[in-house]
């Protein structure tokens, strides 16, 4: 068969009957008319369309008259058919396509040219606000997992003629829709024609995981280094902010999740209640998420060390002691509390929401004072352990909240094994981490800290009124 459909309905139908298998799928559906004196043919997915409207599209076309047909199929795609989205393509590939997201077909019997009426509707949820990404003050709709209200909820925000949704797509066979949402004048261009490429010569069967399988696509340098290399967020304001500054939006079909690049390590730990308060309050928000974050990675392997150490303890601090004798060694407490805590994630999100009040408290009290009463655990020891499970939740990034954990197991084990030096060359690699990875636009990912910009450093740190930010 050609590339182009021949125009001759029986042979263009016996093509796409083989093709769609319409004896196997039931839910492929096909029907013949008439349209004026020429015979014709509806193809369309059933749960991709709207009733109301294949009823009036064919109420419409069988109604037409030999002497009110059009005689070339332009003129009836552009003229005569009642409906907004219409498109036309001879191209099989591109029926195919279109077809297979959704799109009513309309193959006429002369006519080389097939008639695509885009009147799909996918199943959806409403766009209420993400579990994740929570605010205290400010919008509360989020993402879902159909693209096009996605960029409605960006158009929105953003009324500008300079705003750009570019579609395309990846995945041999999925063909899942991408857009590219930048503002055409603050979009860094060069970075832009880069990711176009990227995602033009990705050679995948099928984009699985949404934008995971997207950014590994994309991202393919230092895969051993955790630190998050995008930023993702279901919150379309955040989406919007981040486009009015110059960056790129990346949505993928089935996903409510925005991407974002290129990505620093302080975009990373910024949220939208930096901005939803004035700015005294988003300032103490944002130094106290960056102080807890820090502590998380450092306060076990520091109190492993000093416990090693005891000597190093000034005498007001002595409390920090073991007030009991360990049965296990600390580090081993340490590495299996850090497992237990990512059990306890799992088996949270797996747990029906019935009963999920009653077993955290179980858990609460089986795994706290019974674990320590055995003799398994020391009370210290599940003291940090649980400041560390409890603060990783004040900043949204779950990848972040990885990076760090990987780093600070790294650290527990090196300081156990080499004591202080094991302590410094585990805060070396995280050091080292971060500065040595880069944005996808191969930029350092530890700016403004390095290379230092001070005035833009300042504003990382400190939220300014937002006019002063937006200059």
């Amino acid at each position: 068969m050609s590339e182009k459909m021949s125009g001759i309905l029986k042979q263009d139908m016996a093509y796409l009957n083989e093709l769609l298998a319409v004896d196997k799928s039931f839910d492929v559906i096909y029907r013949v008319i008439h349209v004026g004196d020429k015979e014709a043919c509806f193809y369309f997915l059933d749960g991709f369309c709207k009733d109301e409207i294949m009823q009036k599209m064919l109420q419409y076309f069988m109604e037409l008259s030999k002497d009110t047909m059009p005689e070339t199929v332009h003129e009836l795609a552009k003229k005569n058919i009642p409906y907004v989205e219409v498109d036309l393509t001879d191209q099989w590939k591109n029926m195919i396509n279109a077809y297979m997201s959704g799109v009513f077909l309309l193959l006429i019997d002369g006519y080389q040219k097939a008639i695509l009426i885009d009147s799909r509707t996918y199943p959806a949820r409403s766009v209420t606000e993400p579990d994740k990404d929570k605010v205290l003050r400010g919008s509360k709709d989020g993402f879902v997992e159909t693209v096009v209200f996605n960029t409605a909820l960006i158009r929105r925000r953003i009324r500008d003629t300079d705003l750009r949704m570019e579609m395309t797509n990846a995945g041999t066979s999925s063909h899942t829709d991408i857009v590219l949402c930048y503002m055409e004048s603050r979009v860094d261009h060069v970075l832009l024609c880069q990711i176009r490429e990227r995602i033009k010569h990705i050679k995948v069967d099928a984009l699985t995981m949404n934008q995971e399988s997207l950014a590994e696509c994309l991202y393919t340098r230092k895969w051993y280094n955790p630190f998050p290399k995008f930023k993702y967020t279901e919150r379309p304001d955040t989406a919007a902010a981040q486009v009015l500054e110059g960056n790129i939006v990346i949505l993928v079909d089935n996903s409510p999740a925005a991407m974002i690049l290129p990505t620093t390590i302080f975009d990373v730990v910024e949220e939208a209640d930096d901005y939803n308060f004035p700015p005294i309050t988003g300032t103490y928000l944002r130094l106290t998420r960056t102080l807890i974050t820090m502590m998380t990675y450092f306060l076990t392997p520091t109190f492993l060390l000093l416990i090693q150490n005891p000597s190093w303890i000034p005498e007001n601090f002595q409390f920090i002691l073991l007030k009991e004798n360990s049965n296990v060694p600390l580090i081993w407490q340490f590495l299996i509390l850090e497992l237990a805590i990512d059990g306890l994630r799992l088996a949270a999100v797996n747990t029906p929401s019935m009963l999920s009040t009653p077993l955290s408290i179980m858990a609460g009290l089986v795994l706290g004072e019974f674990s320590v009463k055995s003799g398994w655990f020391n009370s210290e020891v599940m003291l940090y352990m649980a400041f560390v499970a409890i603060a990783n939740y004040t900043q949204a990034n779950y990848e972040l909240g990885y990076a760090l954990k990987f780093m600070r197991i790294l650290t527990l084990i090196l300081t156990a094994l080499f004591d202080l030096p094991g302590y410094i060359a585990g805060v070396a690699i995280l050091i080292l981490s971060i500065l040595c990875n880069k944005t996808i636009a191969n930029h350092s990912y530890a700016y403004p800290l390095f290379p230092f910009n001070g005035k833009e450093l300042i504003k990382r740190m400190i939220r300014f009124r937002l006019p002063r930010a937006r200059e």
